[in-house]
């Protein structure tokens, strides 16, 4: 089988004080890759095998695990079940991830991890590929979908207004026991997906939970999804995936009047982390 590999590094570190490619760098380096490699026999398996069975696992499984929150408070047996939902779906996207920089964080402490976000299937990776329990700050529309809203809802996850975190005072109390108590909490910080593949400003009001609880933020960015899968799309396209955690940023001392510092600081690290200097290598599976 053949492989048609894109290397980035090249274009993405041309200009060393800008990490962030202008939309004509990103686009000279998406033509290098071939354009018949995603045509219509990807397009067919996407839509014939990954999507429907995509959906099967989380109709099964979502409806499987709901019995258990009623006597499961801790989340622990419903984590489970998204950790095994989101194992079958990257085994059957044929979509491996490389994972760098966890030897940088202790696992075991409570943290906030602000994870660049570019796909839907952003959260099956970090089911897979972060070794501890987690819940997930989450916007309130996604409560509207039958299955996916219902477990957020019964496994303790977060929602809450990032724009006006005051206005979620309940599941902010909810999320700042949940930190003290020593769940890590997983935050997408841009408030949604990504549009073109570019990391979004951040939305200072992510990072409230964190000043509060005094807790670190680790940075977190997710490498290929985008291509992986984009908005408006159902075609899934095969390929390697990275996943790049970056050091601890204290919160230590710091007030709500320095949100928005923390906010330039994490979405910074973020940024470097996605467009590092170590480039990126996709190999295009057919």
């Amino acid at each position: 089988m053949k492989h048609a590999v894109l290397n980035t590094s090249s274009e993405l570190d041309s200009n060393p004080d800008s990490p962030q490619p202008s939309r004509e760098r990103i686009e000279r380096i998406a033509a290098a890759v071939p354009a018949g490699k995603y045509g219509w026999p990807s397009r067919l398996r996407s839509y014939f095998i990954f999507d429907l069975l995509i959906w099967l696992y989380t109709i099964v499984l979502g409806i499987v695990s709901l019995p258990s929150s009623l006597f499961d408070t801790s989340g622990r047996i419903q984590h489970g079940f998204a950790r095994l939902w989101s194992w079958l779906i990257m085994k059957t996207i044929l979509s491996p991830v490389k994972v760098s920089g966890l030897e940088k964080i202790a696992t075991s402490k409570a943290q906030v991890y602000a994870v660049s976000h570019a796909s839907a299937l952003d959260i099956p990776v970090l089911y897979v590929y972060l070794p501890f329990q987690f819940r997930i700050v989450f916007k309130k529309e996604l409560l509207s979908y039958p299955i996916v809203g219902w477990h957020l809802k019964r496994s303790g996850q977060v929602c809450i207004n990032q724009q006006n975190p005051a206005a979620s005072i309940g599941s902010i109390r909810s999320a700042l026991k949940t930190l003290k108590g020593g769940m890590p909490l997983v935050i997408f910080p841009e408030g949604g997906r990504t549009p073109d593949g570019q990391v979004k400003p951040f939305l200072p009001g992510a990072f409230f939970l964190a000043i509060k609880a005094q807790v670190d933020v680790v940075p977190v960015a997710l490498v290929g999804t985008y291509e992986l899968l984009s908005m408006n799309t159902y075609h899934i396209k095969s390929r390697p995936l990275e996943m790049r955690v970056g050091a601890p940023i204290s919160t230590a001392g710091l007030k709500g009047h320095d949100i928005e510092v923390l906010s330039a600081k994490v979405q910074k690290a973020v940024e470097e982390l996605y467009w590092g200097s170590s480039g990126t290598s996709f190999s295009a599976q057919g």
